[in-house]
């Protein structure tokens, strides 16, 4: 247990790295936490400093997932155990461990971005016939809606089904716990959007609302 306690540790302050936070230092841009929603993920990034810095905060935040999955379970662990936690376990839990640590990240006072490009990255690894599902609800759901919230709970809720439909694990299974558990994150991380689109008060990403202004312009 020793084990897949240091190597979720690892997980988690590998997802402490923000890349918003810390291309805003590298580039003098300032923190993006000072800018629009106040978030440090990838939309706000994308929304208030432009295109090439959005993608580049994207990728750097899905890599982090990637490598948490895919490279923290291989380490080597040089002690033999009484209990060992089989090598697919270990990465549903470093997924979980990275993605914390992108919402909350110990380097930058726990205040972090929402966890969906991180978790991209963790799905690419554990589900990867699911993000193509996934992000094309994600596109669908943002060019009809202009709402990034509601499509990144799309996109979750996607991955969920197909865990419980398309795989032979279904949801009675690690993945299907890891899927589920992401999605009431994602829920959790995104609740303030949700009572706001309620209210009506939301903010629409109007430039990805390709569907609204094609009937604009039909009109």
């Amino acid at each position: 247990m020793i084990e897949i306690t240091v190597k979720l540790l690892l997980a988690y302050l590998l997802g402490s790295v923000m890349g918003g936070l810390v291309l805003g230092r590298l580039t003098g841009t300032g923190d993006l936490r000072q800018s629009g929603s106040g978030n440090a993920g990838a939309t706000n990034a994308l929304r208030t400093r432009g295109k090439r810095f959005g993608l580049a905060v994207l990728a750097i935040d899905a890599l982090k997932g990637v490598f948490a999955v895919l490279l923290i379970p291989l380490l080597p662990w040089p002690l033999d155990e009484a209990i060992t936690v089989p090598d697919r376990w270990i990465a549903l839990a470093c997924g979980v461990a990275v993605t914390v640590g992108h919402i909350a990240p110990v380097f930058f006072g726990f205040a972090g971005g929402k966890g969906a490009a991180t978790l991209l990255g963790v799905c690419i690894v554990t589900v990867p016939a699911a993000v193509p599902w996934a992000l094309l609800g994600f596109l669908a759901t943002l060019v009809l809606s202009g709402y990034a919230g509601l499509s990144t709970l799309m996109a979750a809720l996607l991955i969920v089904l197909y865990v419980a439909c398309g795989s032979a694990p279904g949801l009675l299974s690690p993945l299907g716990g890891f899927a589920v558990a992401m999605f009431a994150l994602v829920v959790w991380t995104h609740r303030e959007n949700l009572l706001r689109m309620l209210r009506g008060e939301e903010s629409r990403f109007e430039r990805a609302m390709l569907w609204r202004r094609w009937r604009e312009s039909r009109s």
